[in-house]
């Protein structure tokens, strides 16, 4: 039940901030639901990878570069699902920044 909850948070969190960022396009609903589950799959078994391969130049900039890898696998994501478009590296950095912030402050409820 709580999966369900988080799934349907994350899903609306997406679609809110698709509807505030200009250059991010999600078709539908459906399509909102779809990124959901493919980027939280993604940030659960590839960042950790990445983040891992990356540690140096994360050290380096303290930390500041996990906003490009967060950026990166929203591209990612735009690549395998159809229907869910970004712009640019930008605009995909912004996308997984409001994201984050909506799916923390919803997250808050719940728990």
């Amino acid at each position: 039940m709580k999966l369900l909850l988080k799934l349907t948070i994350a899903t609306l969190a997406i679609f809110i901030a698709s509807r505030i960022i200009p250059g991010v396009f999600v078709e539908d609903l459906v399509t909102a639901i779809v990124v959901a589950v493919v980027l939280g799959t993604l940030n659960l078994f590839i960042k950790p990878i990445l983040i891992l391969l990356t540690l140096p130049i994360n050290l380096i900039t303290f930390g500041l570069f996990t906003f490009f890898i967060s950026a990166f696998i929203t591209i990612l994501t735009a690549t395998i699902v159809p229907g869910f478009e970004i712009a640019s590296i930008w605009t995909a950095l912004l996308f997984s920044v409001v994201v984050s912030l909506i799916n923390s402050f919803l997250n808050k409820f719940i728990d």
